[in-house]
């Protein structure tokens, strides 16, 4: 245990995620690493005020309201119209692009989850299988083995699990 209480094995966890994290930010195209920015800039309280200084000021121009600068796009502001317009074109490619690679992270991230949960069941199943055998050497099997014990001691059919629950999920496909 640390000082504040956190055992050994959950801060190796702390730094196994980490440094798995740091691996595939190391390995994104760098497509992918304009894509994050700018889909993080695009959500930020900067970019909102950037645009309300830009229109501002393109109003202005355009209605003749700065000395020394002639419009250039009056009202209605067509041009700004359509820089807007491409604008937004271009910021929902980013966005989608960053949000396919976030949906392929959380997706690696569930394989790995099952991968690690099918490994932990198959383990409680050993340790369950060991128990008992430990439990009828010993001659205690009676005191300590019930329905469930047995039931939880046997080999999991995973595959069986997932169709019944999908079947109940989504009666009907297939």
């Amino acid at each position: 245990m640390t000082e504040d209480g956190a055992p050994q094995q959950a801060l190796r966890n702390i730094e196994d995620v980490l440094r798995l994290e740091q691996e595939q930010g190391r390995h994104r195209p760098p497509f992918s690493r304009l894509a994050a920015f700018v889909a993080r800039f695009a959500g930020s309280a900067g970019f909102v005020g950037l645009h309300l200084i830009l229109i501002a000021g393109w109003a202005a121009v355009n209605a003749g309201l700065v000395p020394g600068l002639a419009p250039f796009d009056p009202f209605p502001f067509g041009l700004l119209g359509a820089a807007f317009s491409l604008e937004g074109v271009l910021l929902a490619a980013f966005v989608l692009a960053k949000q396919n690679r976030m949906s392929a992270r959380d997706e690696e991230r569930a394989h790995l989850d099952l991968q690690i949960s099918l490994l932990a069941e198959q383990e409680v199943t050993k340790v369950i299988q060991m128990l008992e055998r430990i439990s009828v050497a010993i001659g205690v099997e009676r005191e300590v083995l019930d329905r469930e014990t047995e039931e939880l001691g046997r080999t999991t059919a995973v595959g069986g699990l997932a169709k019944r629950l999908h079947d109940r999920l989504r009666p009907g496909e297939r």
